[in-house]
């Protein structure tokens, strides 16, 4: 992996800048859109250094970003790392707080100086989940909703409302508490990771919570990318092998060897790649503390009432 600092970064005024956030941004072929989101951010208040995790196969980003002024480091690692190229960001970051975006997401002016005062203002707040908002419409991700309505009550020492999931790319995380927790999970490695992590972050004593008052734009794009909804059910499986009971597990993966049979899209791909991955999920099987169980407990409850959405807090 090549690291590169971005000359333009010490010629950007500091004046009206936060330096208590910085922004990891993963990228992988999407120069046009890297570039949206880079523009975008640099032109916040806050003004972030951005790192950039470059997945990119050829050196068309490295051209197009290399001076751009919202750019502090550019990563390059030797293969793809999916979602893993966050905690390479994270470790590479030097503020206390690190927000994430993909090369298609950026955030709203004043989010991330909220952020910020948020995290100092509680010590135990790992991970905040703050609002998306979808393409030039701002339409609201379904996610909010589900997020805004957790089931799980809420705490004292905790803004916002308690939750067990978010969307990565509208979210910040207390570095400590991110590394404290091992960050992404490789056997992840990309669609549906944030769960896990959010697990983890309760198990390790981090609260995670959803802030409306924090917004983060989305505008995804056709990038010709299939696969995802194999990947997410492939993945919702392994979280459940990795940390839930066993059945819980076993629930799981009989549903998606039911979706497999059935012909669902995505499922028995999903089906292959589990079997894969099953034997190195075992082995790192780690049941969840009985606070943090019951809370996915009733998160359980809430997806069952809405199960035409694939993520849940």
């Amino acid at each position: 992996m090549s690291t590169e600092h971005a000359p333009g970064l010490t010629r950007r005024p500091t004046t009206g800048g936060d330096p208590r956030v910085t922004v990891a941004v993963i990228t992988r072929d999407r120069c046009a859109s890297l570039l949206r989101t880079l523009d975008a951010l640099a032109a916040l208040p806050e003004r972030p250094p951005v790192i950039v995790v470059d997945n990119s196969r050829g050196d068309t980003t490295r051209t197009a970003v290399r001076g751009h002024p919202a750019v502090a480091h550019l990563l390059r690692p030797t293969a793809n790392t999916g979602a893993l190229g966050r905690n390479l960001a994270v470790r590479h970051a030097r503020t206390p707080y690190v927000a994430f975006s993909d090369d298609d997401s950026w955030w709203e002016p004043g989010s991330l100086r909220r952020a910020a005062d948020l995290l100092d203002g509680h010590p135990r707040l790992g991970l905040l989940a703050a609002r998306t908002l979808v393409g030039d419409e701002a339409a609201e991700d379904p996610l909010n909703e589900i997020l805004a309505a957790s089931p799980m009550p809420s705490e004292p020492d905790l803004p916002g409302r308690p939750v067990l999931g978010f969307l990565a790319c509208a979210s910040v995380v207390r570095r400590e508490a991110f590394l404290s927790a091992g960050g992404f999970h490789p056997l992840l490695f990309f669609g549906g990771e944030e769960t896990l992590l959010a697990y983890d972050l309760a198990a390790s004593g981090w609260g995670v919570s959803y802030e409306p008052t924090l917004c983060a734009r989305h505008h995804p794009e056709g990038h010709g990318r299939g696969g995802r909804p194999s990947l997410v059910q492939r993945n919702h499986v392994l979280t459940t092998c990795l940390r839930r009971p066993w059945p819980v597990a076993l629930r799981a993966g009989a549903e998606l060897t039911r979706a497999a049979a059935a012909g669902r899209p995505g499922a028995r791909r999903a089906l292959k790649e589990t079997l894969a991955r099953l034997p190195a999920a075992l082995a790192r099987r780690r049941t969840l503390p009985p606070h943090v169980e019951h809370a996915a407990r009733l998160l359980d409850r809430q997806a069952a009432r809405c199960p035409e959405e694939d993520a849940s807090p």
